[in-house]
């Protein structure tokens, strides 16, 4: 250190005849901690006290003057060139390596999120995919094509962001309270189960107030489209006879499914053509379960709110009773009867009176004049014992009498001409209705639930 003041506690001079000769002499005890040579040696022992810096200081202090002080210190204290490159090499390597750890920890965590998002997102047999509002606005196109809607809400078609594009159809279910209730009607029955002819829920958007539902897509729409249309354009050319048939035994499986192969019966409650849909093939795909109810294995019936579309209901609908899955039967001999016919079960003629088809189908087939039967668009291209076996199991699904109407296990036999299929008796309701004024009578007053 130099030019300090030396402090007052040197040993004394030591005879060296240069620097050398006191940093040697120095050196040579063990107990000397400083040094000062200015033409005599000087040492110090132990701890040195009151250094004064005199470079800043006009003082020149007390004690023993001043000059250069030179501090023995330990080799351990000295850094080397060599020991410091080392230390900052060892440094950017311990960085280096944190670093690294630290993005292999990142890119780990990212991976495994994403599998585990991917695998959450995976469709698979009892799982639904979870949305976020921001992938439906995404999968839809800000909802901008839409494919229909009801009272229920609108649906729109969309494409998943996967391989393939999977085409789908969202439904935007509309109305805080109802929504809420379709909703949950719509996951706890089709959620659970998957069956060729059940349309497939593969996913849900439950956010805040919003309910929305994920279907596969079915390019070919809804059985009135195809029933009930005649003009130009997609999805209006007439359906031929052996579509329909298939059309009516797939309705027919994916209900006795319902009823008899799920683990607790599922009563659909609203069978009508708006809610058959058809795939590119035509294959069948009952759909709209919003007002499904289930009943356990160990209930018979379940006394519950009418519900369903009036033309499609059954008379314990109308009169208040417990119902069961034969409620369903008699939506789908109503259904059955459109099928066959290409036109809706009740049409109001020009005069204003009302006409009742399932009367006077159920009349022309004891009358052995099933072809009048036929959609006319057909021109009589049509195999008629089928025509007959439908119009049989029909009439029998139509009975007053919940017992006296087959199960849909049956339907199904009876259909692939399985089981004979005798001549059913002309329920009473048919007749009655077969009146136009009995038919405005009875069903002025029944909102369409």
């Amino acid at each position: 250190m130099p030019d300090v003041r030396l402090p007052s506690d040197a040993r004394g001079v030591v005879a060296a005849a240069s620097a050398r000769d006191c940093e040697l002499a120095c050196i040579g005890e063990c107990s000397c901690t400083a040094y000062s040579y200015n033409g005599s040696c000087w040492l110090w022992h132990g701890g040195l006290v009151n250094l004064q810096d005199m470079s800043t200081s006009s003082s020149t202090g007390t004690g023993g003057g001043s000059g250069t002080i030179l501090i023995r210190l330990a080799a351990s204290e000295f850094t080397s060139p060599g020991h410091t490159k080392t230390l900052i090499i060892a440094l950017v390597a311990v960085a280096a390596a944190v670093a690294a750890v630290t993005v292999a920890v990142l890119v780990s965590v990212f991976v495994l999120r994403r599998r585990r998002l991917k695998a959450q997102r995976r469709v698979v047999e009892g799982s639904l995919m979870p949305f976020t509002y921001r992938d439906m606005q995404s999968v839809t196109n800000n909802f901008s094509d839409k494919l229909g809607g009801g009272s229920f809400g609108s649906v729109f078609k969309g494409s998943l962001p996967d391989a393939t594009a999977t085409l789908v159809a969202v439904k935007k279910l509309e109305g805080v309270r109802q929504g809420e209730k379709q909703f949950r009607a719509e996951v706890s029955t089709i959620g659970t189960i998957q069956h060729v002819n059940l349309i497939r829920l593969l996913g849900f958007c439950s956010e805040g107030t919003r309910r929305l539902l994920v279907y596969e897509h079915m390019p070919n729409g809804s059985l009135d489209r195809h029933l009930f249309s005649s003009g130009p354009g997609p999805g209006h050319g007439v359906l031929s006879w052996e579509t329909r048939y298939q059309i009516a035994l797939g309705v027919a499986r994916g209900l006795d499914y319902l009823h008899d192969k799920c683990r607790d019966c599922i009563i659909h409650c609203d069978i009508k053509p708006e809610n058959i849909l058809l795939d590119d093939a035509f294959a069948v795909k009952v759909a709209d379960f919003g007002l499904a109810k289930l009943m356990g294995r160990d209930i018979s019936r379940v006394l519950t709110t009418m519900r369903g579309t009036v033309g499609y209901l059954a008379p314990e609908w109308i009169t208040g009773t417990a119902i069961t899955a034969k409620a369903d039967v008699f939506s789908y001999g109503m259904l059955l009867f459109e099928i066959v016919s290409g036109r809706r079960n009740v049409e109001q003629r020009p005069d204003g009176t009302v006409d009742f088809f399932p009367s006077a189908a159920a009349s022309r087939l004891l009358d052995g004049d099933v072809k009048s039967t036929v959609d006319r668009r057909l021109d009589g291209d049509a195999e008629v014992g089928e025509v007959e076996r439908a119009c049989k199991v029909a009439c029998w699904c139509v009975q007053d009498e919940e017992g006296a109407r087959p199960s849909m296990g049956t339907v199904v036999q009876a259909l692939e001409g399985l089981v004979d299929v005798g001549m059913p008796p002309v329920p009473r309701m048919l007749k009655v209705l077969g009146d136009p004024a009995n038919y405005v009578k009875f069903f002025s007053g029944l909102p369409s639930t």
